[in-house]
């Protein structure tokens, strides 16, 4: 039954009121899902982008847009999806899309390098991209701002960000055959390396930062000494030839080795970016430490080929400092061209003796005024530096601080800046001297007329043998004939038994062995004259008087 109002005439004057209901075709239906389902397509995606950057490398090798990956941890992080010159046209600019979960790599120190096959200090790398080809290598970083500019790298650096262990600073005079790379070493086994070097602030030495891995970084000590580990460490000494070397590696690239000394009581474990200094070689690192440094000056008037920089300088066999400058210096009162050498001593090296010194003496090691008036009284007490041969192969020469009781006393200056020390030739110096007093005296000597007489009495004594053997030694042995003719008579009178004829044979027997005696004594000085004025050589043979045989 339907309602009567919908069948009541309209009131006359009045229009038909007509109304439309909206309906919608199932034609679009689909249009819109699709629409919808667009938009959110789109909302996702870009809610999903991740940041846009772009980072700066030198060439463009191995970078293909649209191809290659950037990855961290080898996982892929975002592509590059551009690559253009830069403005100056002197490096090229890679655009790159990282995604959303990426979006930390934006922070300010984060880094990028492209990884390709390398060949360095730590070893060989990138070996997987001769398959995959090159990709650029990502590592988050630790700063709070963010930015979309950053500086590509040229080397992959040695330790990535949030790695287990220390930095280390270590102060050096020179790099060496160091690199970015190069093993760190604990008792032989590598547990570390060199992350970065620079030249120190003021130009003279170079600063190495290295990074000890976890959990080996709890044996960098306070108390530990670092050394330069690299090439072959070769010495002579008493027990013959010691070859030292950490690893192959290390001869070829370089490497630092480190050790507490084996008496570090109460030695903690050092704090991340501790300072250290790094040592030449394992003695000079595990020694005692050297204290406070003394610069002394040295002046000296003879030549010093064989001195060099670094020399050691030793004080009573003790190696105590070493040189540190020689200059050639002029004198214009003398006319001579001295030497001037600065020398650095480390006065605690002496040990026990400078502790017992400075109780003796009660002397305060800061108190410079006090340390130049002990220096002056061991001058006055004959102290004394000396150049002295330390290789007779090489020539090479060493300082020696010495005490000489006998030396020329020398007026000590307290005023001057370094401190002097009084000089005495060397060993050899004074020795030369002595040699050349002595060649003095033999050239003053009148040796030629000293010669010209010996040639007289040489010809004198020649007469006189010759006219021993004509005339004396003939009328000797002819009354020496007379004699034994007139004992031969004698003898030819007396019995037989007779006592007097007995010693008339006795006589005549002496006579003959004086006449042969007499004739040798001849024939001798006939062959050596000059015995006359030296005498019979000590070893001289008894054959020596007989001479040649008689015809």
């Amino acid at each position: 039954m339907k309602s009567s109002a919908t069948n009541e005439p309209p009131a006359p004057g009045q229009a038909p009121i007509k109304t439309r209901r909206f309906s919608l075709s199932l034609v679009w239906v689909v249009p819109i899902i699709a629409v919808l389902v667009g938009i959110s397509l789109v909302v996702h995606n870009l809610m999903q982008e991740g940041p846009t950057i772009t980072v700066n490398f030198k060439t463009g090798s191995g970078l293909v847009a649209n191809k290659t990956e950037v990855k961290y941890r080898n996982v892929v992080i975002g592509r590059v999806t551009d690559v253009e010159l830069s403005d100056d046209q002197k490096s090229v600019n890679a655009t790159i899309k990282l995604a959303k979960q990426a979006e930390s790599f934006t922070r300010e120190d984060s880094q990028y390098w492209v990884v390709r096959p390398r060949i360095g200090a730590g070893g060989v790398s990138g070996i997987d991209t001769l398959l995959s080809g090159d990709y650029i290598g990502a590592d988050i970083g630790q700063a709070n701002n963010r930015a979309k500019q950053f500086k590509g790298l040229e080397n992959p650096p040695p330790i990535t960000y949030g790695e287990p262990g220390k930095r280390f600073m270590l102060h050096t005079q020179d790099l060496g055959s160091l690199d970015i790379g190069s093993p760190v070493y604990y008792r032989k086994i590598p547990v570390g390396q060199v992350v970065a070097y620079t030249l120190a602030q003021d130009g003279k030495g170079v600063d190495i930062e290295i990074f000890v891995h976890s959990p080996n970084d709890a044996f960098v000590t306070e108390n530990t000494r670092f050394w330069n580990a690299s090439g072959i460490d070769v010495s002579v000494g008493a027990n013959g030839f010691q070859v030292k070397t950490e690893s192959l590696s290390s001869m070829l690239v370089g490497g630092i080795a480190f050790r507490a000394p084996d008496y570090s009581p109460n030695d903690v474990a050092a704090a991340n970016d501790k300072d250290f200094e790094l040592f030449e070689d394992q003695l000079t690192a595990l020694a005692p430490p050297n204290g406070k440094a003394q610069y002394l000056s040295l002046r000296f008037d003879q030549s010093l080929r064989g001195l060099k920089v670094g020399a050691p300088v030793e004080f009573l066999g003790m190696e105590i400092g070493r040189v540190v400058a020689i200059n050639l210096d002029f004198d214009a009162k003398k006319r001579s061209f001295p030497l001037n050498v600065g020398i650095v001593i480390y006065p605690q090296r002496l040990g026990q003796a400078y502790k017992k010194m400075l109780t003796a003496f009660n002397h305060d090691p800061n108190d410079e005024a006090a340390g130049i008036r002990l220096m002056g009284t061991f001058i006055d007490n004959g102290l004394r530096a000396q150049a002295r041969s330390g290789n007779l192969l090489t020539g090479q020469l060493y300082v020696a601080l010495d005490f000489f009781p006998k030396a020329e006393k020398v007026a000590f200056d307290p005023s001057a800046r370094p401190v002097v020390i009084p000089t005495v030739p060397g060993s050899l110096e004074q020795l030369q001297e002595k040699l050349e007093a002595m060649v003095d005296k033999i050239n003053k000597l009148p040796v030629e007329r000293i010669a010209s007489n010996l040639d007289g009495n040489l010809v004198e004594l020649r007469k006189g043998l010759s006219q021993f053997n004509a005339k004396t030694l003939p009328g000797v042995q002819s009354t020496l004939a007379d004699v034994s003719k007139t004992l031969q008579s004698a003898n030819s009178t007396l019995a037989d038994d007779s006592p007097q004829r007995e010693k008339i044979n006795e006589t005549l027997d002496e006579l003959s062995r004086m006449s042969r005696s007499l004739r040798e004594f001849s024939d001798y000085l006939g062959r050596h004259p000059e015995s006359l004025i030296r005498g019979r050589p000590e070893n001289a043979g008894p054959m020596d008087l007989k001479g040649p045989p008689r015809n």
